[in-house]
């Protein structure tokens, strides 16, 4: 079924392309001397506020604004240090982050979650991408090999901003063909880099789709990338963290913790990406609420309530007889029932199942190309 999907992603742009260039009235041919001059690059925008200034110029204007601002103890040099390490808080943009003395409970791991949707298609949550869980999901993937199992959706919603870059790479070996380069972790300059790559057969080759949103951060935000460029995996979702990144923990004096990130991952051909989240192939929006009270009741209900609606009557010739339309009635119903957190849906995992019965279709058409 992957190599389905491989071949209607190649083969849609070239059938656009083809139908543009049919619908386009054919032009002359121009001389040498009309051919237009190639388009000159695009000038990086201008920098402006504090970005405008140069070395020279920040050391003056500090030096003004110490000699001659109205209150001195705001500009003292303790005030400045901390005003410094404000702006690279910001500036950073999570690159460092100042923890209290009591840093918050560390989450709660999200239990591994497995499930068999609508009879074939294999719906996992990888949890804290632990050990443990490694070997749940290789557990899982030896059961579903058994059980007709012929798509795969991995949830990474729910997982926790992990921080073991070689436990991720683990997870992608049982997705990635053996040797294949995953990603590397890269620090400042001098530092030794690591590369990883897959380190066994894959445990599954099929259809694969990786749910992702904003939440999905760290190694975890790494896997789903390295899903999408090498096993050739759908990204359904939001827009990752932007974090994957190594942290390193430092102790300050008066016990607060300075958290810097020391490396990021890269994947292969792939300019760095810290700060940018990973962008999905099929963008679809739900709310941290609406996700985390489904995956809570989901421990005792299974996901499938959450993605199958029951049957809509359809408009027939009893109603029309009668002068009413069903369908409106059943629209007014869930209407009336949208207060009830039975009625949750999971807008994201209904995208997945709903493009693996489309491809499920496409197949059984008569005359399809092998």
């Amino acid at each position: 079924m992957l190599s389905l999907v491989l071949r209607i992603s190649l083969t849609i742009p070239f059938l656009l392309a083809t139908i543009a260039e049919a619908q386009t009235p054919a032009r002359p041919a121009r001389s040498p001397a009309e051919a237009p001059a190639p388009p000159s690059p695009s000038p990086s925008p201008a920098k402006t506020g504090i970005d405008a200034l140069n070395g020279a110029d920040l050391q003056a204007a500090i030096s003004l604004v110490q000699q001659r601002y109205v209150n001195p103890a705001a500009v003292s040099g303790a005030e400045l240090n901390r005003a410094t390490l404000d702006g690279l808080l910001r500036r950073l943009d999570g690159g460092v982050v100042l923890l209290p003395a009591r840093p918050a409970a560390t989450p709660t791991p999200a239990p591994f979650y497995r499930e068999i949707i609508d009879g074939h298609i294999g719906y996992l949550r990888l949890g804290d991408l632990s050990r443990g869980q490694l070997q749940e999901l290789d557990t899982t993937l030896r059961g579903f090999a058994g059980k007709k199992v012929d798509a795969l959706v991995l949830d990474l919603r729910g997982s926790v901003e992990a921080n073991d870059y070689g436990v991720a790479a683990e997870f992608a070996s049982r997705f990635v063909a053996k040797a294949k380069p995953l990603f590397s972790l890269r620090g400042t300059a001098g530092a030794p880099n690591r590369d990883f790559v897959s380190t066994q057969n894959p445990a599954y080759i099929g259809f694969l789709a990786v749910l992702v949103d904003g939440e999905t951060a760290g190694a975890t935000e790494t896997l789903a990338g390295v899903l999408r460029q090498n096993d050739k995996a759908i990204l359904i979702g939001q827009a990752t963290a932007g974090r994957a990144v190594v942290y390193t923990d430092s102790p300050l004096p008066g016990g607060s913790i300075l958290r810097i990130a020391v490396a990021q991952a890269i994947l292969p051909e792939q300019a760095p990406r810290f700060g940018e989240g990973i962008e999905p192939d099929l963008t679809v929006a739900l709310s941290t609420q609406e996700k985390d009270a489904i995956f809570q009741e989901s421990l005792s209900k299974g996901m499938a309530p959450f993605v199958f609606e029951a049957d809509r009557p359809h408009l027939n010739e009893a109603a029309l007889l009668a002068g009413t339309n069903p369908e409106i009635d059943a629209s007014q119903q869930r209407r009336a029932r949208a207060g009830d957190k039975s009625a949750q849906h999971d807008a994201v995992l209904q995208r997945a199942v709903d493009l693996v019965t489309s491809i499920e279709v496409y197949e059984k058409q008569p005359g399809r190309p092998p």
